[in-house]
């Protein structure tokens, strides 16, 4: 995403409204958020708005490309401003942390399937599963 959260709305062919730049507001300071999460955030920095409009939001801006939307195995839909690099993420099976990792190999889309069956692949989404530092050290 540009510094601009209004230039990219505009080439995205999105109207510049209050919910679509509060949503994207949050996102840029922190990634990874669930959609309670993100409402909650949005009211904390620009008051009142409905869940529906949240909602509505992040579906026009996943569509439009200005938002990622990630759902690790057995957790709640996360989404992200980080779009059109094809990183992956590494997930803690202990408390949830869900961090950013860079492309594992190679030119996007990071990993040539073998055997293809066909596909054009233009895509990789890989998941780490593992346990994060904070828990490790807890854990010992």
């Amino acid at each position: 995403m540009t510094t601009d959260p209004r230039i990219e709305l505009q080439q995205a062919s999105l109207r510049v409204t209050r919910p679509r730049l509060a949503v994207l507001e949050v996102l840029a300071d922190e990634p990874h958020l669930d959609t309670d999460t993100i409402i909650g955030r949005v009211r904390e920095k620009h008051g009142s708005v409905s869940h529906q409009a949240v909602y509505d939001v992040l579906r026009a801006l996943t569509s439009a490309g200005l938002v990622r939307r990630i759902q690790p195995a057995g957790s709640n839909a996360r989404y992200e401003a980080r779009v059109g690099d094809n990183h992956h993420h590494a997930v803690c099976r202990s408390c949830g942390e869900i961090v950013d990792v860079e492309c594992a190999v190679g030119h996007v889309p990071c990993l040539t399937a073998p055997g293809g069956h066909g596909f054009v692949v233009d895509e990789a989404e890989v998941v780490y599963w593992g346990t994060c530092s904070d828990c490790a050290a807890a854990a010992t």
